[in-house]
């Protein structure tokens, strides 16, 4: 199968062409510095196109049997198992992912394809009961309409995907801005999937350009019904400001703990941390930020994490011997640096670690410290391959620092009593939590998502369809009421 043309243009409302700002911005390799592609950026005019069209389109679409829906996402899984090795090759290249990242990315986005295929035939309505004689009182769920969807850098394909999927299968229109970052990934690679599937023009536009000239204006826009975004809390803050009534669907940051209680598997809980500490650079909301240990097993269970640590491989992420790459961007680089320096300030000790290297210097070894839950390594969310080991006394201390933090998206918690475990777990204020076993977990058919300044709703499965529809209440006077004025 031939590779898709050249990304250096958008779809725009019913056809591909660059933005109309005037400015053009670069797609670079963040591993080699290389140039891969440069896209003419979007504005305004592009934006107000793309959602009139979206609304425009959007009828006949819901108007569709579920089967017709249906089957465009299973042709898009299909399309992307045909065109694998692309996709994951624009993954690598583009968003710095090892191969085994791009391979795993590549898996979710098809799993959420998988999944949004069974949604049209699970929107489901109610018959309600009514106290009036004679009246039936239905509920129908229906799509609202015109979708926004603004996706991050860190796993820009499924994260773009898990929102745009579910939302075109149950009806709607979805206009999509992707990181700057990540342009093609995150949003015109998955267009021309969608395309080749068979989704009509017009149901899904993507936008490519600044926060300064249409990042503000996405949101307000008074179009969209739904604004789903993936990226930082104060990011998604501004959002829940800008959109008004509009309902949001928000995932943000985290700052996720892995508890090792004194019970634990040591073996197991330093492997699990490791991964999920140091996968795809820390880039991830759902990585662990810290880890909080038993005195009574953490200098061993801290032994075991360092030498395991020390063992990774960083360098050229398409080289499948190497576990981590390069950081995204010298910002991103620089914020990490800066959080390890306050840390090492706060009384923090650096076990392992190293100075950035590589082609443009964005490869950065993994880092553990030892500190407490208030140095900046802790209490802030890193967002890098770092990892703050912290000592607690006992089951009820680590319980507390767990939950000492503004953020509350994944954690997990390790004992080899599985009910002790759970019982733990349901304590731990976080939206998903992991019995021995990584906080990094993503399905497609359960609940996704987060609580106190990591987000609010929930992606995935029957949680997907009630957040990309609406409850129309009609009822039906079958016969003659009597009116009491």
């Amino acid at each position: 199968m031939s590779t898709y043309p050249a990304f250096d243009t958008m779809p725009i409302g019913k056809q591909w062409r660059a933005g109309s700002s005037g400015k053009t911005r670069e797609d670079t390799d963040p591993y080699t510095g290389d140039t891969l592609t440069e896209i003419p950026q979007a504005d305004a005019d592009d934006l107000d196109e793309a959602y009139a069209t979206a609304v425009e389109a959007q009828r006949d679409w819901a108007a569709q049997p579920p089967m017709v829906r249906a089957q465009v996402m299973r042709d898009a899984a299909d399309v992307m198992g045909a065109r694998k090795d692309e996709i994951t090759d624009w993954l690598i290249r583009e968003s710095g992912g090892t191969v085994a990242k791009a391979e795993l990315e590549w898996s979710l986005v098809r799993s959420v394809l998988w999944e949004a295929a069974s949604m049209p035939h699970h929107v489901e309505g109610k018959i309600m009961p009514s106290d009036i004689p004679g009246k039936e009182s239905r509920v129908y769920r229906e799509p609202v309409g015109v979708v926004a969807v603004i996706s991050p850098w860190n796993f820009p394909m499924q994260l773009s995907n898990r929102s745009v999927a579910p939302a075109l299968a149950v009806g709607n229109a979805v206009v999509l801005k992707p990181a700057g970052d990540t342009p093609v990934t995150g949003g015109l690679l998955l267009a021309r999937i969608f395309e080749e599937a068979g989704l009509p023009p017009g149901l899904l536009s993507v936008v490519v350009g600044s926060g300064s000239d249409i990042g503000d204006a996405i949101v307000a826009h008074p179009t969209p019904r739904v604004v789903s975004f993936t990226g930082s809390t104060p990011v998604g803050e501004g959002i829940a400001a800008k959109a008004g009534i509009k309902r949001t669907a928000l995932e943000l940051g985290g700052n996720g703990p892995i508890v090792v209680l004194a019970d634990a598997d040591l073996d197991l809980a330093a492997r699990a941390a490791v991964f999920g500490s140091f996968f795809h650079q820390g880039q991830i909301c759902m990585i662990g930020n810290r880890a909080i240990v038993d005195t009574l097993v953490f200098d061993e269970f801290l032994d075991r994490f360092v030498v395991q640590t020390k063992a990774l491989r960083v360098g050229d992420p398409r080289d499948p011997q190497n576990q981590l790459g390069p950081i995204i961007n010298t910002s991103q680089l620089e914020s990490i640096q800066d959080k390890l320096d306050r840390a090492r300030s706060d009384g923090a000790s650096l076990l392992i670690g190293g100075d950035p290297f590589g082609p443009t210097g964005q490869c950065l070894p993994p880092h553990i410290l030892t500190g407490s839950n208030d140095v900046a390594t802790a209490r802030e969310e890193v967002f890098g391959p770092v990892m703050t080991v912290i000592r607690a006394d006992g089951e009820e201390d680590a319980l507390r620092l767990a939950n000492d933090t503004e953020y509350g998206l994944s954690s997990a918690v390790f004992s080899r009593d599985v009910d002790r475990a759970v019982r733990f777990a349901r304590r731990i204020d976080t939206g998903m939590t992991h019995v021995n076993d990584a906080p990094v977990n993503d399905d497609a058919n359960t609940a996704f998502g987060g609580e106190k300044a990591s987000g609010i709703g929930r992606f995935g499965g029957q949680w997907a369809i009630d957040e990309f529809t609406t409850e129309h209440w009609i009822s039906v006077q079958h016969q003659p009421r009597q009116y009491a004025i």
